[in-house]
């Protein structure tokens, strides 16, 4: 039996590489690290972004983050009735859901191209 000289061909010093991956001694990029960044960047557009959701016409508007944190409500006047406040709450619920769908297409495509179309748990709903 040869003996061993103590350096694999693929685990040379200066890190782990397989062929054709790019990394170790090879001073290649990280893959990795290069899609960390890209998540990373896509992670903070979307904090930045911003959807409206709305409902009866505009009268109620929900502004949400691509994050889909809501950042602001506005009511019209003319829809606040003491007597049909089941109306508002149900204007305000619809305002919601369409900023919520809206959010979540921005995020699809914000990851999506990222992602490969990938269903990668924590990258946000339905991706």
């Amino acid at each position: 039996m040869a003996k061993s000289s103590g350096r694999n061909r693929y685990m040379r010093r200066g890190g782990a590489s397989l062929p054709g991956m790019g990394g170790g001694g090879g001073g290649g990029a990280n893959p990795l690290a290069s899609a960390q960044a890209m998540l990373a960047k896509a992670q903070e557009e979307l904090a930045a972004a911003s959807v409206e959701g709305t409902a009866g016409g505009g009268a109620v508007r929900i502004q949400m983050s691509g994050e889909q944190k809501i950042t602001g409500i506005a009511i019209q006047p003319e829809v606040v009735d003491p007597d049909d406040v089941e109306m508002l709450q149900d204007l305000i619920m619809a305002a919601i859901a369409d900023a919520s769908e809206k959010a979540n297409e921005l995020q699809a495509k914000s990851f999506g191209a990222i992602t490969g179309g990938l269903n990668i748990p924590g990258l946000g709903p339905g991706l």
